[in-house]
């Protein structure tokens, strides 16, 4: 699924559409823990987070995520949102708790 297939559903709005919403989700991954993110999640993964700072895009990037998603509505910090930019990646928002994006993306085969 690619980002831009996920942006289809309208619980889910992408803060900076300009950049990656081609990039293919391979897997998922959930955790709020950044250096536990960092040892588990995975390259091409859709990274679902209540973590708004900037170190989320660090880590998106080390790690080659594909997108990351802020659930419950939280608000996403204008540095983050600055380096998603630079860093080409995609910062989506959505009222849905982690475990409501979860089941889209299971549902949706990832």
């Amino acid at each position: 699924m690619k980002v831009s297939e996920l942006l289809e559903n309208k619980e889910f709005k992408c803060l900076n559409p300009q950049v990656g919403i081609e990039g293919v989700i391979q897997s998922g991954y959930v955790g709020d823990l950044l250096s536990w993110v960092m040892a588990n999640a995975g390259n091409g993964c859709a990274w679902a987070t209540i973590q708004t700072h900037v170190n989320i895009i660090a880590v998106a990037t080390l790690l080659e995520m594909t997108c990351v998603i802020i659930p419950e509505g939280a608000e996403v910090e204008e540095s983050t949102l600055e380096r998603a930019i630079i860093e080409d990646i995609p910062i989506i928002t959505t009222g849905l708790n982690a475990y409501e994006v979860c089941k889209i993306l299971g549902n949706a085969g990832i």
